[in-house]
């Protein structure tokens, strides 16, 4: 079992907070290529703080910095849920409670949508 020494533990606390710091526009694009992978604003805001990078030092949301690729994760979540109840009961066309679900689920996305502001398809 190898101990560290409180000097050591304290170096590499010192190496973590000694990270450069990003210019605006390398922030950006680190928040757009994380955007790319298809995180939510939560999780990249989540990812950069891991990393070192604190997202209040820099001017502008993530969400506003996303622009298109931002898609609202309460809308995600409830899109992803319809369509898991919807594969369902098209294998199931006698489970009344599935396509009960189906149709509060979709009630609820439709509100969600009205509520941001965005078309409903």
């Amino acid at each position: 079992m190898v101990t560290e020494t409180k000097e050591e533990s304290k170096s590499k606390v010192k190496k973590m907070k000694e990270k450069k710091k990003l210019t605006q526009k390398e922030f950006e694009e680190k928040v757009r290529e994380f955007g790319k992978e298809g995180l939510t604003s939560e999780k990249i805001g989540q990812k950069l703080r891991d990393e070192g990078i604190h997202p209040k030092e820099y001017t502008g949301k993530i969400s506003k910095i996303l622009g298109e690729l931002y898609k609202n994760p309460d809308l995600k979540n409830v899109e992803a849920k319809l369509e898991k109840v919807k594969t369902h009961s098209k294998k199931h066309k006698q489970d009344k409670r599935a396509k009960r679900e189906k149709d509060r689920i979709f009630s609820q996305l439709r509100k969600l949508k009205k509520y941001f502001g965005i078309e409903i398809k």
